[in-house]
């Protein structure tokens, strides 16, 4: 690249986004232009430091958002904005909803860590990144090869970002209450998410949302 891409950090460890700053401020035509962890900054902040690429984290400080709900604010903010998923949560769960939401790509911290600079450059190189298991099983999904999990009935397209957290969530044995301190929301709304992914699958009752959600678990483990 003959230009310096400009790159801002969204993590809610300070010492995560301090090893970030190192690796990518190492690399000769990468610089990092600004960095936070708390979600009320993320839309102004970007918008004053105006990056070429946003490395983003799932988990935001101070917020019952995660980062797949803050991607279309940002892109409607910063429209075309590259935006990579860099998160510790699993790619089999999030990834695709991260895709769909508008990120170019999704790496799991569990990686080597030179595997984020590789990242980076595949997607302003070829425009994503994703692991090849995840490739392989959204191609599966889009042509309808994918067993008895195409693609409009899977937890990942079927449902959003909290009911799929609620869902997975469900399928660990974890009891509404349980859910609600886990995930700093009320056993309320837990209750009414539990409703609607009911609805989505024709599910009569608890006992086979909760059958339904740990059979969905271990397959996917």
């Amino acid at each position: 690249m003959d230009s310096m891409t400009r790159i801002f950090i969204v993590d809610d460890h300070p010492a995560m986004r301090h090893g970030i700053v190192q690796l990518v401020d190492n690399e000769e035509d990468f610089e990092v232009c600004g960095q936070t962890g708390d979600w009320k900054e993320i839309l102004d902040e970007i918008e004053k430091d105006s990056p070429d690429f946003l490395i983003l984290d799932i988990s935001l400080n101070n917020s019952d958002r995660n980062g797949i709900d803050l991607i279309p604010f940002i892109l409607s903010s910063v429209k075309n904005l590259p935006i990579l998923i860099y998160s510790m949560h699993d790619e089999k769960i999030y990834a695709e909803q991260a895709l769909r939401a508008g990120a170019r790509g999704y790496l799991m911290k569990q990686e080597p860590v030179g595997m984020l600079i590789e990242a980076i450059r595949k997607i302003i190189n070829d425009g994503i990144y994703i692991s090849d298991e995840i490739n392989k099983r959204m191609l599966l999904d889009y042509v309808g090869l994918s067993g008895d999990r195409p693609i409009l009935s899977s937890p990942e397209s079927a449902l959003t970002h909290r009911e799929l957290e609620i869902f997975m969530l469900i399928g660990e044995g974890l009891q509404p209450r349980e859910i609600a301190k886990k995930l700093y929301i009320s056993t309320k709304t837990v209750e009414a998410h539990r409703i609607k992914i009911r609805k989505k699958y024709n599910l009569a009752n608890a006992s086979e949302l909760i059958r339904f959600a740990i059979n969905y678990r271990r397959k996917i483990r």
